[in-house]
């Protein structure tokens, strides 16, 4: 009984060993993703467009463009018009380069229309329920080999797998905001997850030109585990009378080279998005030190969500 409780604890070290190694496995250098010819992406605010335009303004690969609301979907488009109108005038693409990736790119009001793209890279809000309805629909509507990718920062890729049947097929591809400029994607296997899916969203973020990190399905897996506590602890300093607001992000821009303030960068973010992440990681570790500041929650509450809303921390003429 002895030996056989030593085998069986060898064979559950030799498996996490295994499991370690291959979310640190690195991309193949050739990985030919040739089999990836159309992307939809899901969510056409700042986040899903961002994606859109580096998938078809790097990568050159078509874009399909899902929102539930075509009057969001009209004003995505604009935005990346405008987007497009700027690298021109800045002489990093050319006019017909602009051209050319605008006609790559497509609308639809319908997640069916998602039914022939190779990987789908969901983009909607914060929100296990709402992640987790998107991704039953796509695992019916989608073809069998698809990717499901989410851009979730902070909820488990194994709880929005759980949704479909196909959860070695789902994957977390974190991008950072603004898309097109941020140079990260953190990737993140969720337990069920295959390595091919693994080395193709790799492949296919090294082709939107950014660089990539992997990361163990945890709450907030690395980026989000490491900022929001320290947004957090900002605005629990600025709750408690300690500093103002200007003070709190000057100290860490001139004190500790930061290039901008903690609740600047919030604001950036959207004080209802750092709200849902520090739930998030307090929800889901249990852990007294990730409770959200009684503060942040307030400022939610009276839709002062930063720079989108007009108002955060700090007041935005629009």
């Amino acid at each position: 009984m002895f030996r056989l409780a030593i085998r069986s604890n060898a064979r559950l070290s030799h498996n996490a060993t295994q499991a370690q190694k291959r979310f640190l496995t690195a991309p193949a250098a050739d990985r030919n993703i040739d089999h990836i010819k159309r992307v939809g992406v899901i969510g056409s605010g700042q986040m899903g467009l961002g994606i859109a335009y580096v998938a078809a303004n790097v990568s050159r690969l078509p874009v399909v463009l899902m929102d539930i609301n075509k009057e969001q979907t009209d004003k995505g488009l604009k935005f990346m018009d405008r987007l497009l109108e700027k690298d021109v005038a800045k002489e990093k693409i050319t006019a017909e380069h602009a051209k050319g990736t605008r006609e790559l790119v497509s609308a639809t009001n319908s997640l069916s229309n998602l039914s022939d793209v190779d990987i789908v890279i969901e983009a909607a809000s914060e929100n296990l329920n709402i992640k987790s309805a998107i991704f039953r629909d796509l695992d019916a509507i989608c073809k069998p080999d698809a990717i499901l990718a989410t851009n979730t920062s902070s909820i488990s890729i194994t709880k929005i797998a759980a949704a479909t049947k196909k959860a070695e097929k789902v994957i977390g591809m974190h991008f950072m905001n603004p898309v097109p400029v941020m140079k990260l994607v953190e990737v993140i296997p969720g337990l069920a997850t295959h390595d091919d899916v693994l080395q193709d969203t790799l492949a296919l973020a090294k082709s939107m030109g950014k660089t990539t990190t992997v990361a163990q399905d945890i709450p907030g897996f690395v980026a989000n585990r490491l900022l929001m506590p320290y947004i957090n602890e900002a605005v629990m300093l600025l709750e408690s009378g300690v500093a103002s607001a200007a003070d709190i992000d000057t100290t860490m821009k001139l004190g500790t080279n930061m290039p901008m303030g903690p609740l600047t960068l919030a604001d950036f973010i959207g004080l209802d998005t750092c709200l849902a992440i520090q739930k998030v990681l307090h929800d889901n570790t249990g852990d007294s030190k990730y409770r959200p500041s009684v503060l942040l929650q307030k400022y939610v509450d009276a839709g002062w969500y930063g720079k989108k809303s007009g108002r955060g921390f700090y007041s935005y003429s629009k």
